[in-house]
């Protein structure tokens, strides 16, 4: 993330609450807009309902200093499904479209119940002050706490789920985070970073070691797994992705 006025010093935050499928969830809206500011993404805090509603929190105004409870209905989640399942494929580049289409649309759910996320924009850029901004520890939060829905709603075939991660993270000017999945067919690790794009756009998606490295998701050779075209249909079914090579999953 760039230097904010405000220097958070580092710190860990345990928290165990965690996800817990098939609990009824629980109605009440918490919004707490002056939580202690953090200075690692929170870990996940969601329920999901046996119809299939979604209670989870979520977090903004730079490093999550306001949190909030909301509820997607079983009709919201329906309708994230519905977006995913237009993109049919399993070849690898589909199936990172699908991590793409399920992150949006979250994102606008979320935004949905609180509009002031339509305020966020691409990085921290002219945000300082701004209700609803997000910085990369409110984005690698809400995203970690996405991805695990997605897949107990098992929407995330061909993937795990790891903890955020960190690059440059003694560098106060430079320190990011991002989420991260686990490709179970290879192995490998993939960044999820929401943060190069306003809340409600599509995600970027690279090797984790590329993104460790600080390369850059919108140029080749990553640029097609990063397209925002103007349908779903047009994410789908592209050429192999053959040519990152092991090279993509080493740091430079």
């Amino acid at each position: 993330m760039f230097f904010r006025p405000t220097v958070i010093g580092f710190f860990v935050l345990f928290v165990s609450h965690t996800g817990m499928p098939g609990v009824a969830s629980s109605q009440a809206f918490v919004d707490d807009a002056h939580a202690s500011s953090v200075s690692m993404p929170l870990p996940p805090e969601y329920v999901i309902g046996p119809d299939g509603a979604v209670t989870l929190r979520i977090c903004f105004n730079w490093s999550c200093a306001r949190r909030q409870t909301m509820t997607f209905t079983p009709k919201d989640m329906a309708i994230v499904k519905r977006h995913i399942a237009r993109c049919l494929g399993t070849a690898l580049h589909d199936r990172l479209q699908h991590v793409r289409i399920g992150i949006w649309q979250m994102e606008l759910l979320a935004q949905k119940y609180q509009p002031l996320l339509a305020n966020d924009l691409a990085i921290n850029d002219r945000e300082a002050g701004v209700a609803g901004r997000m910085d990369c520890v409110d984005n690698a939060s809400n995203t970690t706490t996405y991805l695990y829905i997605l897949r107990d709603i098992r929407e995330l075939a061909g993937w795990t789920v790891s903890s955020p991660k960190v690059r440059s993270l003694f560098d106060l000017t430079a320190v990011h985070w991002t989420a991260v999945i686990i490709d179970t067919n290879s192995g490998l690790p993939w960044s999820v970073d929401s943060w190069f794009r306003p809340n409600g756009h599509l995600p970027m998606v690279m090797p984790l070691p590329s993104w460790i490295d600080k390369k850059t998701a919108w140029e080749p050779p990553f640029e097609r797994l990063n397209a925002t075209p103007h349908s779903i249909e047009e994410l789908c079914n592209a050429p192999s992705l053959d040519l990152l090579g092991r090279a993509a999953f080493s740091v430079q």
